[in-house]
């Protein structure tokens, strides 16, 4: 919540909760050493999961390893890899038959092995982030450190939604609060616009939007050690409110501050597009509105 206040950008979520967290339930030396190097400061290491047909989940893979002697070759792309231009690891996703498997390797965007192409660009909200294309990669035969990922990934994509909805929670806050400050220094027709009832009402209805994200963020982070099905729906419920808060509050904070809303010389409009981002990422709030639903069906 607090680097969602301050507007940060590093690569924080992506690195310590959800690598960090894949990387801990692998276990292994070489998933103990990164976490060591996060842990110090010295490592980046992000995930490589996303695809450009996967839409909003991680379960559409074509992304491949294969063995080769005493080796793997990937083979396919990834989308949208947010913070790999700053990344000394990458975690990656392949299948391997029919399980999908987790691949560690030592990474420089700089200079990226025979291969792998990398096209680095800056996020609408100001992150940093690349496209990968892997053609028959080489990785050593020890960069496998999980043979099946499935659950673990399952449960890393609800925990990244899961901080995503805190952010989310701490930017919302600060740009009700810059706009809620702001309306009672713009002068119009000789007193401030927060003395215009309409407008009061307007942030009322920022304020309870909220409260609403507050509540569900708390429920998806208090059942993040439940049961999966009850975690996802927990997280799904708190994803869906927090999206559509964040919209709200984002849409509003800028119409109300008028055109200044729209600048980059003003931080509301940063604030906007870290919110707009943090709508789609772990799953966008139609998809989870969408598995809630599905979760919570009467079984027959």
């Amino acid at each position: 919540e607090e680097l969602g206040r301050a507007l940060v950008i590093e690569p924080f979520i992506d690195t310590v909760i959800v690598v960090g967290g894949l990387l801990s339930r692998a276990g292994g030396d070489a998933a103990a050493s990164v976490l060591e190097g996060i842990a110090a400061g010295s490592a980046v290491a992000v995930l490589a999961a996303t695809e450009a047909d996967s839409g909003d989940g991680w379960d559409t893979l074509s992304t491949n390893a294969v063995r080769d002697g005493d080796g793997w070759l990937i083979s396919g792309s990834k989308a949208v890899v947010i913070a790999a231009p700053l990344a000394t690891h990458l975690l990656i996703t392949a299948r391997v038959g029919d399980d999908v498997a987790l691949f560690l390797t030592a990474f420089d965007a700089a200079a990226p092995p025979p291969g792998l192409t990398v096209h680095s660009y800056r996020t609408i909200d100001d992150r940093r982030a690349a496209d990968l294309m892997f053609d028959d990669v080489r990785l050593p035969a020890d960069a496998l450190i999980v043979a099946d990922a499935s659950e673990s990934l399952h449960r890393a994509r609800d925990e990244g939604a899961a901080a995503v909805c805190a952010e989310a929670v701490g930017a919302m806050r600060k740009v009700l609060a810059d706009t809620v400050d702001y309306s009672k220094q713009r002068q119009q027709f000789g007193q401030p616009i927060g003395s215009f009832q309409v407008l009061q009402h307007r942030m009322v209805d920022m304020y309870m939007e909220l409260e609403q994200a507050v509540s569900a963020a708390y429920l998806a982070v208090l059942n993040l050690d439940a049961e999966p099905d009850v975690r996802a729906r927990a997280v799904s419920a708190a994803k869906a409110t927090v999206g559509r808060s964040a919209r709200f509050i984002g849409q509003n904070a800028v119409q109300l501050h008028g055109g200044m809303g729209m600048t980059e010389e003003l931080a509301i409009g940063h604030y906007f597009k870290r919110l707009t981002a943090l709508q789609y990422e772990f799953g966008s709030t139609d998809y989870h509105r969408a598995r809630y639903a599905r979760l919570t069906q009467p079984k027959d």
